[in-house]
C-alpha cells in the first residue's frame, strides 16, 4: 500500500483537501465553497459538514492508503464547547473586533505591545466571550437555541481555535491546540508554555494544550474510520493556521524570502532570523524550527475586489492595465472600518474615493494601493529588525494576476515569484507527512 497524506485547509471563503503522496506529489485535491451568507449560530454546524463533505469526496482508494491528516484554520477564528465538544455559542471569526470592548483587560494583563493587544486577538475574544458568559447573553442565546442549561452547574466550557475543534471531530481528543493556532491567546512560543501572567489570570474557560504543529495526535475515531473507509492507524496531527499552511507550501526556506497570500485577507510572512513582535503595528511572529515567521495581516485584499468585480471582470480587465504605468489613485481599500496591520487600528475607514468612471483605472487604483500596503508591510517588519526581503513567492487568487504581480514588483523592488504550491491545503498535508514520518523515526530509535 502506497502512503497518502490529507491536509485540510479551511480558509475564508471555503474549504480545500490535498492528498500527497510520500514523493509529495498531488495525488487528489476536492473543494467546497462556503455558502454566501451563513447564520453565525450555524457557522460551526457547517464546517463540520463541510469537513466530512471533504474526505467523502475523495478516492475510496486514496481514503483508503492515507497514514495521516492535518487540518489549518483561520488565525484567531475561535469557539467555545462543552465537555462533549458541542459549541455552545456561535464562532468568533478572525475579523471579529467585538473584543475591542475587552482591550483594556488585556492590556491589564499583558505585557506592553504583546501580540494578543489587538482586538482580535483570540485572547481579546476569549475574554469579551467571558464578559458575555458573566452577563447571561451566552444562556439566553442557547434557550433560543432550545439547548437551556444552567452554565454554573457544568465544568468550564473549553475555548479553541478552529482547527483544534475540527481536528477533534476526527480524532476525539478535546482541547488540544498548537502554538501557531494559539499564539494569538499569549501561548509563550519561546518557552513553549504558558506564561505566567496568563497563568494568573481569571478566566473561565479551559485553554488547550498546546503542542507543535503536525505532533501526532491519535487515530482517526473508530466510527469515522468505517465511514470513510480509512486506515484504524490513520493519525490526526495537530494543525496549524491557514497564512502558515500557505507558506510551508511556498517553497520558501531561507531568511529574507516570504510569502504573500493573496486571499480574501492580504497575509505577509517573512523568514528572519531575528524575532521581532509589536502589537501597535500588528507584527507577531511564529515559531518555524530555530527560525521566526515574522508578519502581520491586513483586512486588505481580495474580498474588497468581490465588492466591486466579479471572477471574469477581474480577469478581463487587469488585462488591459498598464503595470508598468503607476495608478495616480491613493486607496486604502477595506470591506468594512477596521484595520490590522501595518496600521492597527479597529476604527481605521475604508478610503475607496474618487472612483473613476473608467473600472479599468478603478481596479488599478485598488490593485495598486493592495500592493502599497505590502510594500509598507514588509518595510515595517525591516524597520523593526527582521531579516531583509530577499524575494517574495505569491499564494492564493492573487497570485495568477499577472498586472498585479507586476505592479507588486515594482513597489517592492524584489523578484515577485509564484509559489512552489498555492494551496494551503498543500502546506498543511506536508505537515501530516512530517508528523507521520518524525512519529515513524521514534519508533524506530526506541526499539
Amino acid at each position: 500500500m502506497k502512503p497518502a497524506y490529507l491536509g485540510i485547509d479551511f480558509g475564508t471563503s471555503g474549504a480545500r483537501a490535498i492528498v500527497i503522496d510520500a514523493d509529495r506529489q498531488i495525488q487528489a485535491q476536492t473543494s467546497i465553497k462556503f455558502a454566501a451568507s451563513i447564520a453565525a449560530a450555524d457557522l460551526a454546524e457547517s464546517w463540520r459538514t463541510t469537513l466530512f463533505q471533504l474526505i467523502a469526496q475523495l478516492p475510496a482508494e486514496l481514503r483508503s492508503q492515507l497514514q495521516s491528516i492535518a487540518i489549518n484554520g483561520t488565525s484567531s477564528t475561535v469557539l467555545i464547547c462543552d465537555c462533549q465538544g458541542q459549541p455552545i455559542a456561535p464562532p468568533l471569526l478572525y475579523n471579529d473586533a467585538r473584543g475591542a470592548t475587552a482591550l483594556d483587560q488585556v492590556k491589564a494583563i499583558a505585557p506592553p505591545n504583546h501580540t494578543v493587544v489587538s482586538a482580535t486577538s483570540s485572547l481579546a475574544k476569549l475574554l469579551w466571550l467571558a464578559e458575555e458568559r458573566e452577563q447571561g447573553t451566552g444562556r439566553r442565546e442557547q434557550e433560543e437555541d432550545s439547548r437551556s442549561r444552567n452554565l454554573s452547574t457544568y465544568p468550564a466550557p473549553h475555548f479553541l481555535h478552529q482547527a483544534d475543534w475540527l481536528s477533534f471531530l476526527l480524532h476525539g481528543k478535546l482541547g488540544i491546540s498548537d502554538y501557531h493556532n494559539a499564539l494569538k491567546l499569549g501561548y509563550d512560543v519561546g518557552e513553549l508554555r504558558y506564561p505566567g501572567w496568563l497563568q494568573r489570570a481569571s478566566i473561565p474557560f479551559q485553554l488547550p494544550i498546546v503542542v507543535a504543529p503536525g505532533t501526532p495526535i491519535a487515530p482517526v475515531q473508530v466510527d469515522l474510520s468505517e465511514r470513510f473507509g480509512l486506515p484504524t492507524d490513520c493519525m490526526v496531527c495537530a494543525g496549524t493556521t491557514d497564512s502558515i499552511a500557505a507558506f510551508l507550501a511556498s517553497g520558501a526556506a531561507s531568511p529574507g524570502e516570504a510569502v504573500t497570500s493573496l486571499g480574501s485577507t492580504l497575509v505577509l510572512k517573512l523568514l528572519s532570523e531575528a524575532r521581532v513582535d509589536d502589537s501597535h503595528y500588528g507584527i507577531y511572529s511564529h515559531r518555524l524550527g530555530n527560525l521566526w515567521l515574522v508578519g502581520g495581516a491586513s483586512n486588505t485584499g481580495g474580498a474588497v475586489l468581490q465588492q466591486f468585480f466579479t471572477a471574469e471582470e477581474l480577469q478581463s480587465l487587469s488585462q488591459q492595465i498598464q503595470p508598468d504605468r503607476p495608478s495616480p489613485f491613493n486607496y486604502y481599500p477595506l470591506p468594512k472600518p477596521g484595520e490590522r496591520f501595518p496600521i492597527n487600528d479597529p476604527a481605521l475607514s475604508p478610503r475607496l474615493e474618487p472612483r473613476p468612471n473608467n473600472p479599468v483605472e478603478f481596479l488599478h487604483g485598488l490593485l495598486e494601493s493592495i500592493a502599497r500596503i505590502e510594500a509598507e508591510g514588509y518595510q515595517r517588519l525591516q524597520q523593526l529588525g527582521a531579516t531583509a526581503l530577499t524575494q517574495v513567492y505569491t499564494a492564493g487568487g492573487g497570485a495568477k494576476n499577472a498586472a498585479w504581480t507586476m505592479i507588486r514588483s515594482r513597489h517592492l523592488h524584489v523578484p515577485v515569484l509564484p509559489s512552489a504550491q498555492t494551496e494551503a491545503a498543500y502546506g498543511t498535508a506536508l505537515l501530516a507527512r512530517k508528523g507521520r514520518e518524525e512519529q515513524g523515526t521514534m519508533r524506530k530509535e526506541k526499539m
